[in-house]
């Protein structure tokens, strides 16, 4: 009997893998796939109702209903990235709030509310903290997701919200080893790289994760980067630095980030990407997003994306490129997480965290000048450009907030929508009364984005302008007065509102 027939080999492969999926409900081949032995699933925007407050947990019991001990995962990390409250926007601080106001026993008290929500919704595996230190201010993805660009201050966050995490009894699972924060790539869209040799690289970079060992978090995430002084295949496929995260004392699960993300699915295809991750030494194969919000735009469904991935493990079994010794190593490991994830059923529900989620992103809002507003009228320009696919919500909680004081206007001129920044300025302004004052809404304002070309034209067409920087600040300040609020939660946009609706400084 080949291995690709061979009912146990099937369903030790099924044991390695963790799928996305389409709907409120768990669909039929889902069902059938956790029957056969399938590890579990992940969480997305998509598979949430907002509208229905019980959906998500009535979902879950489903699923363990079908497979006892399945791995539920949630890409929850509060601030800018939630899945729990996508259509509106999270109400916890995000990393580079809590970094800035650094004090570790908040952090770890937004660890201990995010695993009591995520718990509360049934998952038993939250896809955070980000360990990433945002070394490089032009990075695309992680920025305002990370808790800052030193190790130690990382780390110390890190730490605390792994405990956190864990002590409402779900999973932790730190990311994206060996680091995402020196890339200008974003890794759903390309494949980026870290040209640091291996000495940067451990001073700089790894600390984080070795403070998350230390906590004792349950899992890993490995990222889609290549660093070259480890060779040329991203971590996520690089024996070297896999092995490395083990010889750091790691025992816990290995997870591969999306196999469908561009980094990995146009160099490799996600089947190919899943052989090899395995053959390097990942454990947990998350397969992906199967949603419009993804990066194949719905091109694909969830169960052909699953059959891709099982396909192609069960194929290079049969020909001997991977051996069942090495998919029994990575089912032991997942075993072990299903079992930790089990026992955390049994730790008591904490009671709702007692932190006050307005007052830390308050205490983190940097206003480089007094803002004067108050008793104008105002039209906010939103000069962004799409989210990225990690934040992947489906609210704009920042235009929501303001919108329900002042007139919005989305006007983006990001490079991805190819606009002259000119020519969109000078459109959308000819719009706007004289009299009004104009407040930029932007996220990205290093120097050369278009983002801080249009804030330099605003500020001389329309002088008592404003912007409000979601996004991290850049070293040179803006042409106009700043709010730097250092996230897009619906939280933190609250508090913009309110800074900008009363004129208020500090």
């Amino acid at each position: 009997m080949s291995h690709s027939t061979d009912p146990a080999v099937r369903a030790l492969v099924a044991g390695v893998l963790w799928p996305g999926f389409l709907g409120h409900r768990a669909p039929d081949w889902l069902l059938r796939a956790l029957d056969e032995g399938l590890a579990g699933a992940v969480y997305f925007g998509h598979n949430v109702d907002a509208g229905s407050p019980d959906q998500l947990a009535t979902l879950s019991r489903s699923l363990k209903d079908a497979r006892p001990g399945v791995l539920l995962g949630v890409d929850e990390e509060g601030g800018s990235v939630s899945r729990l409250e996508s259509a509106h926007g999270s109400t916890l601080p995000g990393a580079a709030q809590l970094g800035r106001v650094d004090d570790v026993d908040t952090t770890r008290a937004v660890g201990v509310e995010l695993g009591r929500r995520v718990r509360a919704a049934g998952a038993t595996v939250v896809l955070a903290p980000v360990a990433d230190v945002n070394t490089n201010p032009r990075n695309p993805v992680i920025g305002v997701r990370s808790f800052g660009s030193t190790p130690e201050l990382v780390g110390r966050h890190v730490a605390a919200m792994t405990e956190g995490i864990q002590s409402a009894g779900v999973a932790a699972c730190a990311k994206h080893f060996p680091g995402h924060g020196d890339t200008v790539v974003d890794s759903h869209h390309g494949l980026p790289r870290v040209e640091l040799d291996r000495r940067t690289l451990e001073a700089e970079h790894l600390p984080p994760f070795q403070a998350a060992i230390e906590a004792g978090v349950a899992a890993i995430m490995t990222s889609h980067v290549v660093v070259p002084a480890f060779g040329e295949l991203p971590a996520t496929l690089n024996a070297a630095l896999l092995g490395d995260l083990r010889e750091r004392g790691f025992a816990g699960t290995i997870v591969t980030d999306a196999l469908d993300m561009a980094a990995i699915r146009s160099g490799f295809g996600s089947g190919r990407g899943a052989v090899l991750a395995l053959k390097a030494g990942a454990d947990l194969l998350c397969i992906g997003n199967p949603s419009a919000l993804g990066p194949k735009g719905g091109t694909t469904d969830d169960l052909a994306d699953y059959r891709e991935v099982r396909d192609a493990i069960l194929a290079a079994l049969d020909d001997g490129e991977l051996s069942v010794a090495e998919v029994e190593r990575a089912s032991r490991s997942v075993a072990n997480l299903s079992a930790w994830v089990s026992a955390g059923e049994h730790v008591p529900v904490p009671d709702e965290a007692t932190f006050d989620a307005e007052a830390v992103v308050r205490g983190a809002i940097r206003v480089s000048d007094p803002v004067e507003l108050a008793g104008r009228e105002l039209t906010v320009l939103d000069l962004r450009d799409r989210a990225t696919v990690a934040v992947a919500s489906t609210a704009d909680p920042f235009t929501e907030a303001l919108s329900a004081s002042v007139a919005c206007e989305r006007v983006g001129v990001g490079p991805l929508l190819q606009r002259d920044v000119v020519a969109v300025l000078a459109d959308a302004l000819a719009h706007i009364p004289s009299d009004r004052a104009v407040v930029a809404l932007v996220d990205a304002v290093q120097p050369g984005s278009a983002q801080r070309q249009a804030v330099r034209v605003l500020a001389a067409a329309r002088p008592g302008s404003i912007a409000v920087n979601a996004g991290l600040p850049a070293q040179q300040p803006l042409a106009v007065p700043t709010i730097d609020a250092f996230g897009v939660s619906r939280v933190t946009a609250q508090a913009v509102a309110e800074l900008v609706t009363g004129g208020a400084g500090r």
